[in-house]
């Protein structure tokens, strides 16, 4: 594991098309996730530990941002070769174990991850109706592997910010979390 952090937001970047499989077994679309006032797209996995200190986190805020127009995706991006809890299935089991309201998808081939430059797990891409990148930040504080709950998240805050102006905030801490693991 190499912990990595998200670069600077790339304030404007167009969200980049795709078709993935879901756990569902449905091929899924950009269009398809497009929320009405944004769209959140999430880079994470089943094993990474940071994932795992924040899903909680990731599942209730998605589940609010939805009641406020914005539409949520995650995308598992790792070599299930070296990887195997990363595997098809152990998403598909991963999602249900922590009740997913948005599709959780397998980027087989890792296209996606590197249009996106995405770089850890979790990674977040936070658009606005017009999907154009507004927040590449953390969801919210960790202390040693454990989420610090006081008030709501920085994901959760930006994307408000984003629902309502179509704007993100300019100030942005980055997510920090294992590197995305790539195919040798």
């Amino acid at each position: 594991m190499t912990l990595t952090k998200t670069p600077i937001c790339d304030f404007g970047k167009k969200a980049i098309n795709f078709q993935l499989k879901s756990t569902d077994n449905k091929m899924i679309s950009l269009k398809d996730i497009s929320g009405e006032k944004g769209t959140l797209i999430m880079f994470i996995c089943n094993h990474c530990p940071y994932v795992q200190a924040v899903i909680e986190d990731i599942v209730n805020d998605c589940i609010e941002l939805e009641k406020i127009g914005i539409k949520s995706v995650a995308i598992s991006s790792n070599d299930v070769n070296n990887y195997p809890e990363d595997s098809f299935d152990n998403m598909a089991k991963f999602s249900k174990e922590n009740n997913f309201n948005f599709p959780y998808l397998y980027d087989e081939t890792q296209e996606i991850a590197k249009k996106y430059d995405a770089v850890c797990t979790p990674d977040f891409f936070g658009y606005n109706q017009n999907l154009e990148l507004q927040y590449r930040g953390r969801i919210r504080e960790l202390k040693e592997l454990k989420p610090v709950r006081s008030g709501n998240s920085d994901l959760m805050n930006a994307m408000k910010m984003i629902a309502e102006a179509g704007k993100g905030p300019k100030d942005q801490i980055p997510s920090m979390g294992c590197n995305i693991k790539w195919f040798k």
